[in-house]
């Protein structure tokens, strides 16, 4: 897979994200504060000595709002993909796992109340290699249900008698 990018902004972004990331930048920014608050008694702390690191921090800022979405999206994409990966090639993992990241919020919590009742009856199994998948959950609902389905079938029955 190639990963030779000839989007500029895609290019810039890259390099912004790594960059502002990176010692140098914090270094630089903070030598940035110290030379500005040194100034201060040069420009007798004016008020345009206070609207420049007022002004450029605010602009850097609201920049980096979406430098950073841009970066925290990206990473998010590749992560989903690798898991969805896995999932994919699990023989045991349910497959109705992948893309759940387009459920709706509700849709989620139900799913993640589910996993936490499967947690719960994981704590209880003596193997800690046995598999509880969606799928096999499922069939154990459905046999659950038919088996009580009949047990009380059968319990009219001995009633109507």
């Amino acid at each position: 897979m190639s990963h030779q990018n000839n989007n500029l902004f895609e290019n810039f972004s890259n390099w912004a994200v790594k960059f502002t990331g990176s010692q140098f930048a914090f270094i630089g920014a903070m030598l940035l504060v110290v030379v500005w608050a040194i100034t201060g008694p040069f420009f007798d702390y004016s008020e345009t000595w206070q609207l420049v690191i007022n002004t450029g921090t605010t602009i850097i800022t609201f920049l980096m709002v979406f430098l950073i979405q841009k970066a925290q999206n990206k990473d998010s994409k590749a992560i989903q993909i690798k898991l969805n990966e896995l999932i994919a090639a699990h023989e045991k993992a349910s497959n109705r796992i992948v893309d759940i990241e387009d459920l709706t919020e509700k849709e989620l919590d139900q799913l993640h109340h589910y996993y936490e009742n499967l947690a719960q009856f994981a704590k209880k199994d003596a193997d800690i290699h046995t598999s509880h998948s969606i799928d096999a959950a499922q069939r154990n609902q459905d046999y659950k249900h038919e088996f009580f389905k009949k047990k009380h079938e059968e319990w009219l029955q001995k009633q109507e008698q």
